[in-house]
């Protein structure tokens, strides 16, 4: 080749320079295949540069490739060859060459039947594409189709069929270069993740013919399975037979010995197990698990390209730790190539993606997993289905904190309202549950028990599947996988923690999520809401009685019956924690919460209080707030109403003494809400000083604790210097803070955010996505401030953020000392923390 050709055709050879960068993906998986002698056709490769000149109209020098179609059948093949093999390209074109001559030639190899087929394909194809001609002009079949399509060519086009093998290769090259910068493709690569200038390389190779006499045909075979990960030969041989007593036409056979049919092991023992050696040459070369694409041609075999095979979540953890186990990729290496979500798919059943679909609706994917049962439309009806047995999936309109009963006896949760942050999407991720939200095009009738979703209508009682992953819901019961929590997904977990400079805690309300946390490796509880233990059954009357008591007197008898049960609650979660740190957030919601507001359930209380009817509905009413989220709650709430705090400081206070009883010491961290002035903290932390000395005075005993604050207003995070004299740990609520950094309700904005993000006013969801420029700049500012006063402060994140890789590595960034998330989100924070911990320097 002269210099002038030098930088447009590179013949694909061991020492070629070729990179991914210029000539792409595919280029150089060849030259690696190569490298390491398998069997590759010659094949050439044109750069990025040489693919845009083409597309502008300049011509170029092909002699080159003339050799090519001196050689075997003189056909070659155009494939493409972007940067990345996600950005897909335009389709391959085959037999490029092929003329009358040549046509003749395979006529007498391989037969005139075989040989018209493959100048009827080129012809139809060259037609289509390059000529840009009617398609329904070539959709000739059978007999004299052939023909046809010459004849139809030549009057279309005033010309016959060009001969000329350079000529249909430049008509190639010139249509694929152009289509890859239409418009169309350039949409579909972008939503695939390329820039919307992303260059392509091409590769023409010298093409082998699955036709002939002898075992000829074509194949892909690769060494995982994709679905599950495991070690199993799959893939496929498509047999072509001429001129043999078997009798011409093709037969598909199985790559492996089976007892359904011939395979390509019994029939081909030598090809089998050249295939295998390729493949175990590939995967140690190339470091990756490879689905090769072979050619057989009278028993000669040829390796036409290799590629990544494609796989689920979680065959891709088992891969990468099997990779690194056999010392061909090192540990470290192995954490970056998982993607953190993905483990989502290892921590839940999943509907098999093998099995049908019938998709009744979809919504917003708030909380992973797959689950199937019978459709419940109130808390009292999952538990009465959880009571006999029955699976059953929860759909509310949305659901309110008294809904958490139901959603516990559930196996999935289905709401018409809410995004990311709403109630339900938080709640069913903290159990585990999956949860799709936002299902707008839902009707719920209460009087016939009725679903309705689109033309659907399904009864209380039918079956269905949520898909809490894609946000799909589907009729029946769907085909599942397992949930895949074995011993790569242990062992890629260890390496991560080993990598990792972040501390990953758990959000936990229960002995249950404190459970599941300890299972997945959380380093302590990070957010305990103490809320959920005033609405069990027990202690909900009692809450009750205290919001309609008119002393203080009245209101710590009331709350001294809630007491022994928070006590035990705590004396659980500390257990669990085995001396891990547990952060338990004071009480938080405001009161009207906990109070009835349909007729019938006001009347109930009028009865359980001994009071009339029109006395609790006034006191229903004079408790309603414009709005709630915003008004007496948190520690507005603790200073209205102190009692409320000192029952639960005695509560924690008291299971320390109990668990340090028991050998199990505890530094129990408490956690003040919805905190705006450093006076607010001032104020609980006299109080629950005051209730710490005298639980130390009445059990004769010492021990010690932390006081902090959940940083969820605008005003804390500024203000955080001021706040940070009082506090041991800031702890930002960005669940709170991004909704009121944004004046969104986290309900609601599911109704309009993908319109939003859609027209690009926001990126992404901020509920979804720490929003690193405005709420991420409240977080710095914050975290700064408060290390300025006290330069030993525990800075933490426990929103729901704390569980979104993005976020994390914003955190990590910023230094912080913790993230909290849901239990079940705990694996994909301890990854993603690892992922950003090996991305930065160490300090």
């Amino acid at each position: 080749m002269d210099m002038q050709n030098a930088n447009l055709l590179t013949q694909i050879a061991p020492s070629a320079k070729i990179d991914r960068a210029s000539h792409g993906w595919r280029a150089k998986c060849l030259q690696r295949l190569v490298r390491m002698a398998l069997p590759v056709p010659d094949s050439f490769a044109l750069p990025t540069a040489t693919v845009q000149a083409i597309a502008a109209g300049q011509e170029i020098d092909l002699q080159p490739l003339s050799e090519l179609f001196s050689l075997g059948d003189g056909l070659v093949s155009v494939r493409p060859s972007a940067m990345n093999p996600e950005w897909g390209g335009p389709g391959t074109v085959l037999n490029v060459g092929i003329n009358d001559v040549s046509h003749a030639r395979l006529s007498d190899r391989i037969g005139r039947e075989n040989a018209d087929a493959i100048y009827l394909s080129f012809v139809q194809s060259y037609a289509i594409h390059i000529a840009r001609l009617d398609p329904d002009m070539f959709a000739q079949e059978g007999g004299g189709a052939l023909s046809d399509a010459l004849r139809a060519y030549r009057d279309e086009m005033d010309e016959p069929f060009p001969q000329d093998p350079e000529r249909q290769l430049a008509g190639v090259l010139r249509s694929m270069a152009r289509a890859w910068e239409g418009p169309t493709a350039r949409l579909l690569r972008q939503a695939k993740g390329a820039p919307a200038e992303a260059p392509l390389g091409l590769v023409v190779q010298q093409m082998r013919l699955a036709l002939g006499p002898g075992l000829c045909g074509s194949g892909t075979i690769q060494f995982i399975d994709p679905i599950t990960g495991q070690p199993r030969v799959t893939g496929r041989f498509r047999g072509q037979r001429h001129g043999e007593t078997e009798g011409a036409g093709a037969e598909t056979l199985f790559l492996t010995r089976d007892e359904r049919g011939s395979s390509l092991e019994d029939v081909a023992p030598e090809i089998f197990a050249d295939l295998v050696r390729f493949g175990v040459a590939a995967r140690e070369r190339l470091r990756e698990e490879m689905q090769i694409e072979f050619m057989v041609t009278n028993g000669e075999i040829s390796v036409i390209d290799a590629v990544k095979v494609q796989r689920s979540s979680r065959a891709g953890v088992r891969i990468a730790v099997a990779l690194a186990r056999d010392g061909i990729i090192q540990p470290e290496e192995a954490v970056m190539r998982v993607e953190p979500r993905a483990l989502i798919d290892l921590l839940h059943h999943q509907v098999d993606p093998r099995g049908e679909r019938d998709v009744i609706t979809s919504g917003i994917n708030a909380s992973p997993g797959a689950a199937t049962g019978k459709i419940v439309f109130s808390a009292a009806a999952a538990q009465a289905s959880a009571a006999r047995g029955e699976a059953c999936i929860l759909v509310r309109r949305e659901t309110l904190p008294d809904d958490i009963r139901g959603m516990h006896a559930s196996v999935g949760v289905l709401t018409g309202r809410g995004g990311m942050s709403s109630h339900a999407a938080v709640i069913a991720r903290g159990l585990g549950l999956p949860c799709i939200v936002g299902a707008s095009n839902i009707s719920i009738d209460l009087r016939s028990r009725t679903l309705l979703a689109g033309k659907r209508s399904l009864k209380e009682g039918d079956e269905i599947t949520i898909d809490g992953t894609t946000g799909e819901v589907l009729a029946g019961a769907a085909a599942m996988l397992e949930p895949a929590l074995d011993d790569a997904f242990t062992q890629l977990l260890e390496w991560a923690d080993d990598a990792s400079r972040m501390v990953v805690r758990a959000n936990a309300d229960t002995p249950e999520e404190a459970h599941t946390a300890r299972k997945f490796n959380a380093q302590g509880i990070g957010l305990c809401r103490t809320e959920h233990m005033f609405f069990e059954t027990d202690s909900l009357p009692a809450m009750r009685e205290m919001i309609f008591a008119d002393s203080p007197e009245d209101r710590k008898l009331a709350l001294d019956r809630i007491l022994p049960m928070q006590r035990k609650d705590f004396i659980d979660l500390f257990e669990i924690m085995a001396g891990l740190p547990v952060t338990i957030r004071l009480f938080d919601p405001p009161l009207h919460e906990f109070l009835p507001h349909d007729r019938a359930g006001l009347r109930e209380l009028a009865e359980s209080l001994d009071l009339p009817l029109s006395d609790v509905t006034r006191r229903v009413d004079a408790l309603t707030e414009f709005n709630p989220m915003l008004g007496m709650r948190g520690v507005r709430l603790g200073i209205a109403i102190p009692e409320i705090y000192e029952m639960q400081a005695r509560a924690i206070f008291e299971a320390t003494v109990e668990s340090n009883r028991k050998g199990k010491p505890v530094v129990p961290e408490i956690m003040i809400p919805l905190v705006s002035a450093m006076r607010e903290v001032e104020l609980v932390q006299n109080r629950v000083d005051a209730v710490a000395a005298a639980v130390r005075n009445d059990r004769q005993t010492d021990f010690t604790y932390r006081l902090g604050v959940m940083v969820e207003t605008p005003r804390a995070a500024l203000r955080a210097g001021d706040i940070a004299a009082h506090s041991a740990f800031l702890s930002f609520g960005t669940n709170d803070l991004t909704q009121m950094a944004y004046g969104l309700s986290r309900d609601d904005a599911g109704r309009f955010m993908n319109i939003y993000v859609q027209q690009g006013i926001y990126a992404e969801d901020p509920f979804h996505i720490l929003d690193q420029d405005g709420v991420g700049e409240l977080l710095l500012i914050g975290a700064e401030r408060a290390r300025i006063e006290r330069p030993e402060i525990t800075i933490a994140v426990c929103g729901e953020h704390g569980g979104n890789p993005e976020s994390i590595a914003f955190c990590h960034e910023a230094g912080f000392d913790y993230i909290s998330c849901s239990p079940f989100r705990v694996p994909i924070a301890r990854l993603a923390a690892a992922q950003a911990a090996i991305r930065s320097p160490a300090d």
